[in-house]
């Protein structure tokens, strides 16, 4: 049986049923107001991660891009350099045919030619390989009964690229199949089926 407080009246039990009520509805709504608070910091932190992933995303890209900006910037630079010598390789090239790549000044030619062969220079352009417009640049033409196709037949001047970028391309002589060539023996041989019919066929 519950005690009732001392000095309390008889009809003071309704109240004190309705502040026991009162009580739990309190604490019911503070533990309501505690759960709606825990929900919401785990949004706030959900949120404050996907920021984090994606300031970090965007810190990747930016550094991916600066590197290829980098790099870039540097193959320009190297390229540039490289074009500026050509000539420079040009005259070794003359004066090696002409025998006068002797001594120290050979030396120091055999070094430039590695050097720039390292950082990605290469020569191209070969007698005897086909003309290629993309590769080659043809300043003389002639025809000939000893190509099947357009052919390279001289190399006037080497053409250069780096990977594959042209720098310049190939100075060359072109020769094209001499015209008729691959079409002369077929009026020998429609002249050999005439004779046969003219003969009544050939014998059997």
């Amino acid at each position: 049986m519950t005690e009732k407080p001392q000095g309390a009246e008889p009809g003071d039990d309704s109240a004190a049923e309705e502040a026991v009520i009162k009580a739990a509805e309190e604490a019911a709504a503070a533990g309501s107001a505690g759960g709606d608070e825990l929900a919401a910091a785990k949004r706030e932190a959900a949120e404050r991660t996907a920021d984090l992933q994606r300031l970090q995303a965007e810190y990747q890209n930016y550094r991916k891009r600066v590197e290829r900006d980098r790099l870039t910037v540097r193959e320009i630079a190297v390229s540039n350099i490289l074009e500026s010598l050509i000539p420079v390789l040009d005259d070794i090239g003359r004066a090696r045919e002409h025998g006068e790549v002797t001594g120290g000044f050979k030396s120091v030619a055999e070094s430039l030619e590695t050097v720039v062969a390292k950082l990605g220079l290469q020569q191209f352009g070969k007698e005897g390989e086909p003309f290629d417009p993309t590769m080659h640049e043809a300043l003389m033409h002639s025809y000939s009964s000893d190509v099947t196709e357009d052919t390279c037949v001289q190399i006037l001047q080497p053409g250069y690229r780096i990977g594959e970028r042209i720098i310049r391309p190939a100075m060359v002589a072109v020769a094209e199949p001499q015209p008729g060539t691959q079409t002369t023996a077929a009026p020998d041989a429609d002249k050999a089926a005439d004779a046969d019919k003219a003969d009544g066929g050939p014998e059997s």
